[in-house]
């Protein structure tokens, strides 16, 4: 809990354009006895414009929401003034200096980072119980014991458009609705946060979730090469770096086996296997999907009918669809297809970002929605925790929505990739060479149809990489949906590990 006084007065919502950040601290304490401060506001950032190879200056464009968690430390002594000193061994970097700094965000694009705040990394946390046991409304705000704040600084980045990050007034939104805006956008937040707080020598990690894990590689990139500021680690929370392994798009075959297990897996938790265990039901959806699937797909009408009727038997085996189902999509359904198909007998549609979840669709009889039932009952209970907490426990007040999974910044442009697929393995690649320390720790939910944890491990098996390099990966794997850490135990488990992802790098006077 926050103590009871703040360290700077609350800030007031200021009316029109910000050029200057609007930062209020706070201090706290966590129950393990950490003291640590919160800074929360909007950061101003600016681009500098030229006119007929004159500059005009640096010009605000846009207010970029963040709330940074840093433990207090005393910082180490430093060395006496005059020629003695400088004849010295320069001292070593202030304590505070050299704790790992996590920076993390959600994707979307279009989302804020709410979920990975409020739900796993910040020192406190919604309480929204799981699946079967939602907690009732107004629901709350609770201490999170496991905190990544108790090894690491935490920064939480909400980009242009989400959350309380906005244009300065008369400036063009759409300006940053794209791949390689946002990319920039967020390097340079990171890069002004690191030297602001002076933490250039501090380990440094990105964690991502969804599209901020295409985010979180791209920006790592962007750091070391305009900046040349190399990060430790990646935190790829239901990862998704190249987009043609979940575009059911025609002529791509490649989504279908991807998707295999996820379905075979959530069948499974509504009961539709018995009393097999979910990993043998896995293992046997990836053996499946990996070989004669693959194989069928790629003969399209080639396939001989003997071959074609055995196919058909063993993905109705796999997924409990019915025959006849599987035989009307010609082998080929897309993941919402398959949500609104598999409980349809009892009336219910599963959902896509945690295929755990049910509810009665909007009709019955339609064979394709975006509605999600596990967004719908996810939505409020973060929605109203993140609200409750910046202004009552941070002390940041603003009058403006806070934007929590929002179209405002759609259409969101790819022209970065124009005539190619939307794919940044090759900067991790990149990445992965020229930092050799480098490690990338992923998280997977086996019942997450809107990334699953298949077509990550196939980008992961395509990588043009040595064995040393992919063994500077950690692989971590959950019966849970998209947002795994919904699940109290499954929570505790991932911040242990991601705890011992952001300290292996540590120095050791940490």
């Amino acid at each position: 809990m926050p103590d009871a006084s703040p360290a700077s007065p609350v800030s007031t919502p200021t009316p029109g354009p910000v050029f200057s950040d609007d930062f209020v601290t706070r201090s706290h304490r966590t129950i393990s006895g950490l003291r640590y401060t919160s800074s929360t506001g909007r950061m101003v950032l600016r681009a500098e414009e030229t006119t007929e190879g004159k500059t005009d200056g640096f010009k605000a464009k846009a207010e970029v929401f963040l709330i940074a968690y840093t433990a207090d430390t005393e910082e180490a002594p430093t060395t006496g003034q005059g020629a003695k000193s400088r004849a010295r061994k320069p001292a070593s970097p202030p304590v505070a200096n050299r704790r790992p700094v996590v920076f993390a965000f959600n994707g979307g694009p279009g989302s804020a980072s709410l979920w990975l705040h409020m739900g796993l990394l910040g020192p406190r946390i919604v309480d929204s119980g799981d699946v079967g046991a939602m907690t009732a409304a107004p629901y709350g705000v609770v201490d999170n014991p496991e905190s990544l704040l108790e090894h690491s600084d935490v920064v939480m980045i909400d980009p242009v458009n989400t959350g309380f990050s906005r244009v300065i007034e008369g400036g063009s939104a759409d300006e940053f609705h794209s791949f390689t805006a946002d990319r920039d956008l967020i390097a340079e937040v990171i890069r002004l946060w690191v030297t602001r707080n002076q933490r250039w020598l501090s380990p440094k990690y990105l964690i991502g979730e969804s599209y901020g894990t295409m985010r979180a590689v791209a920006v790592a990139r962007r750091l070391q090469e305009a900046y040349g500021m190399a990060v430790n680690g990646l935190g790829l929370i239901s990862a998704v770096l190249n987009m043609s392994t979940l575009d059911f798009a025609p002529g791509n075959d490649t989504p279908y086996p991807l998707h295999l297990p996820t379905y075979a897996a959530i069948a499974h938790y509504h009961g539709r296997h018995g009393n097999r265990p979910l990993h043998e039901i896995v293992r046997d959806a990836e053996d499946y999907a990996a070989g004669d699937y693959v194989v069928a797909l790629h003969l399209g009408n080639r396939i001989s009918k003997r071959r074609y009727d055995s196919v058909v038997k063993h993905l109705a085996e796999l997924t409990t669809l019915s025959e006849a189902f599987i035989r009307r999509t010609n082998l080929r359904w897309d993941y919402m297809e398959f949500a609104t198909e598999l409980l349809r007998d009892s009336g219910l549609m599963v959902g896509r970002i945690d295929g755990r979840f049910t509810a009665a669709p909007p009709r019955l009889q339609q064979s394709h929605t975006w509605d999600d039932p596990s967004m719908r009952a996810i939505t409020g209970p973060y929605a109203a925790a993140i609200n409750h907490y910046v202004r009552a426990e941070l002390g940041y007040e603003s009058d403006l929505p806070y934007e929590v999974l929002t179209a405002r910044v759609h259409p969101w442009s790819f022209d970065t990739f124009e005539g190619k697929p939307i794919d940044v393995t090759e900067d991790l690649q990149r990445l992965l060479i020229d930092i050799p320390e480098l490690r990338v720790h992923v998280d997977y939910g086996y019942h997450d149809g809107a990334t699953p944890h298949f077509a990550a491990e196939y980008v992961w098996a395509h990588l043009q990489l040595p064995p040393s390099a992919h063994a500077r990966f950690t692989h971590h794997h959950h019966a849970a949906g998209h947002m795994m850490y919904l699940n109290e135990q499954i929570r505790k488990t991932q911040l242990a590990a991601l705890a011992d992802f952001v300290t292996a790098g540590a120095p050791a006077s940490l």
